[in-house]
């Protein structure tokens, strides 16, 4: 599995030397353990990788008895995992450092000592109860890691080539041609109902089994589920109603989340951890409306009206069948057949979502409403910067007829915004100057 992030820990190596430890942060299964070991394995003379979620009783020792002198605890880990150690040739890996938060503020000093480097994985990091008591090192650079994106999904199917050409495509404009570019949606098709979980990715490629995929995306599921129970002490109850309402709220046509769904009379305030649980476990991606189409949209966001996705949209395609067995998904058999515009709305949203998360955007939309003349009222799906300007974006589905929205828009905020964009399902095309991108072109914004 081959990962971009790679590249990212190779430059901290290289930069950085040693200078501060590199914090790998994303939701469980989504391959930091296994990106930090091939990176340790790669890169250096020796790793070791000490699992805090199963920390045995004699290395927890050492963190409590031997730091006061780093010979003697250096000494004692590696004769303990039988490793070797290298003074700025092995790499230290702190897994699931979440579990350990003491380790986590220890960074600091073995930054500070200055013989190896450190690489720590986690989820939930931010929360209360993980941070609780312990000073957050300075000397600790955060990196978000997100499920695989498509040209990452490709490179696993054995496909290096396309993404270089859909690039060229993209910055001169020229359309694909209708061969081209149904075989890239028939790629993408894949990936929507796939995801970019490696492990649901791993047995989709050895299988090509969308069953067997299903069972093991149905397994991550299972595991945030348990997640929440564990580690939303005290509110699990409003995590999960949140969670397990995300499908039908994104199924609506206007996708704003609305609590009214999950409890009568509800009120952000009340649920807010709940959001701020998901957003953390990097489980959802929460698009907020932005009252004004500035460069600092995060100034302008408007907390009380957002946008629930899910983190992987493979995923989003299991957890709405959840219950039911991979012959009764429905999803499966219309996208499979080419019938993408059965919940097309709902996937696509969600997949330009978890694609623009992954290329760095943080996720705002514009919603205005005027109840005494309709015609003032519009909604546009996202808006991102390029170039520092703020660039509207609506996904649209093959057949899409008008684009009103984004046309009142641009009428509203002529001279402050940027190129206009709809990505949908068709080829590239420039009419009545908005740019017409194939959704699997999102990774170019």
């Amino acid at each position: 599995m081959k990962r971009k992030i790679y590249s990212r820990l190779l430059d901290w190596k290289e930069k950085d030397q040693g200078s501060c430890a590199l914090l790998l942060d994303g939701a469980r299964r989504v391959g930091k353990s296994y990106i930090a070991e091939q990176f340790g394995r790669n890169e250096y003379k020796s790793y070791i990788l000490i699992d805090f979620a199963r920390l045995p009783q004699e290395v927890r020792a050492m963190f409590a008895q031997d730091l006061n002198d780093f010979d003697l605890f250096f000494s004692k880990l590696a004769a303990y995992y039988r490793k070797p150690l290298y003074r700025r040739d092995s790499l230290i890996i702190f897994d699931e450092v979440q579990r350990f938060p003491a380790a986590r503020q220890l960074i600091k000093y073995l930054v500070a000592d200055g013989r190896y480097d450190y690489l720590e994985t986690g989820s939930l990091l931010s929360l209360r109860t993980n941070v609780e008591n312990i000073v957050i090192p300075s000397e600790e650079e955060h990196v978000e890691m997100f499920p695989m994106d498509f040209e990452e999904f490709l490179w696993a199917m054995g496909d290096e080539t396309t993404v270089p050409l859909l690039q060229k495509c993209f910055e001169k404009l020229q359309p694909l041609g209708q061969a081209l570019h149904q075989k890239v949606m028939n790629d993408f098709r894949q990936y929507l109902l796939v995801g970019g979980m490696p492990q649901a990715v791993e047995t989709y490629v050895r299988t090509k089994s969308f069953e067997e995929t299903d069972r093991i995306k149905k397994r991550i599921l299972m595991l945030y589920r348990e997640d929440v129970a564990k580690f939303a002490k005290g509110y699990e109850a409003k995590v999960l109603s949140i969670f397990d309402e995300i499908p039908s709220q994104l199924a609506k046509t206007e996708k704003k989340y609305k609590l009214a769904d999950v409890e009568k009379n509800a009120r952000f305030r009340t649920y807010e951890n709940a959001f701020i649980w998901l957003t953390e476990a990097m489980i959802a991606n929460i698009c907020y409306n932005t009252t004004e189409p500035t460069v600092g949209l995060a100034m302008s966001s408007e907390h009380m009206t957002r946008k629930c996705y899910m983190a992987d949209t493979g995923l989003l395609v299991t957890h709405s069948f959840m219950d039911d067995q991979f012959i009764d998904n429905e999803l499966y058999r219309e996208i499979l057949l080419d019938r993408l515009h059965v919940n097309e709305g709902m996937l696509l949203e969600n997949i330009v979502a978890q694609e623009l998360r992954a290329h760095g955007h943080r996720l705002f939309f514009y919603s205005r409403s005027d109840a005494n003349c309709r015609s003032n009222s519009m909604e546009i799906d996202f808006l991102i910067r390029r170039e520092r300007k703020i660039c509207p974006v609506e996904v649209k589905s093959g057949s899409y007829r008008k684009h009103s929205s984004l046309d009142k828009f641009k009428s509203r905020f002529a001279g402050k915004t940027g190129q206009p964009y709809i990505l949908y399902t068709k080829d590239i095309l420039m009419k009545e100057g908005v740019v017409h991108l194939p959704v699997y072109m999102t990774m170019f914004l």
